[in-house]
């Protein structure tokens, strides 16, 4: 069973994204916030394994929630529930350790789907639309974060990072390519180790701004 939080300040939404979700039967609604202190007290008394995160919220934003459950150890995998006016709020929301996002017209399907990826480990970032959001973002780099690195991607490890944006895991990534799953292991390390970040969606994030997709 997936236990999730969500910290949504439209009632609607959240009544909404509620029952729909009880409708599947391995997913189950823990807690509920409609703002920002109220949503960081559900998710240290509820420890839940994955957090659904609005990022306008009245008062302090879910900006402010990732970083405060980040600064106490206790931030756990979250997807942001957004919309297309969000683009730099959701920018930052992923810096700040958000493993996706979802728009909030997404099915069910696509919203249990997204649970349990990042309840498995995975994220959620649709390269299509992430390339879209860091559009503005690259352009306003220094060129020294936009020219080639020293020790790039291989053309596997940049393949392996679009599985990885699309919400596989190692197994199903294994799969795809018939190979190993520690030969997959391997090559993220090795992705990490090279973009000098410490989890995959900054590896995402770094891989776009670099230009690798």
């Amino acid at each position: 069973m997936v236990r999730v939080c969500l910290v949504e300040d439209q009632t609607l939404v959240r009544e909404g994204i509620s029952r729909l979700l009880a409708l599947a039967g391995d997913i189950e609604m823990v807690a509920t916030a409609a703002d920002s202190d109220e949503g960081i007290d559900i998710v240290l008394t509820h420890n839940p394994d994955v957090l659904l995160l609005d990022l306008k919220l009245p008062g302090r934003s879910g900006i402010h929630v990732l970083n405060e459950l980040r600064d106490k150890g206790q931030q756990p995998p979250t997807l942001i529930l957004t919309t297309f006016d969000e683009d730099s709020l959701l920018i930052e929301a992923m810096r700040a350790g958000a493993k996706g996002y979802l728009l909030k017209d997404v099915s069910l399907n696509q919203l249990v789907t997204g649970i349990r990826t990042v309840a498995d480990g995975g994220t959620l970032l649709f390269p299509a639309i992430t390339e879209r959001l860091l559009k503005n973002f690259s352009a306003k780099l220094p060129p020294s974060q936009t020219v080639p690195q020293e020790n790039p991607l291989t053309k596997r490890e940049v393949e392996i990072l679009r599985l990885l944006a699309s919400g596989y895991n190692n197994r199903e990534i294994a799969e795809a390519f018939a190979v190993a799953e520690g030969t997959v292991k391997n090559h993220v390390s090795n992705i990490l180790a090279k973009l000098s970040v410490r989890d995959r969606t900054r590896a995402v994030l770094k891989a776009l701004e670099h230009g690798y997709f």
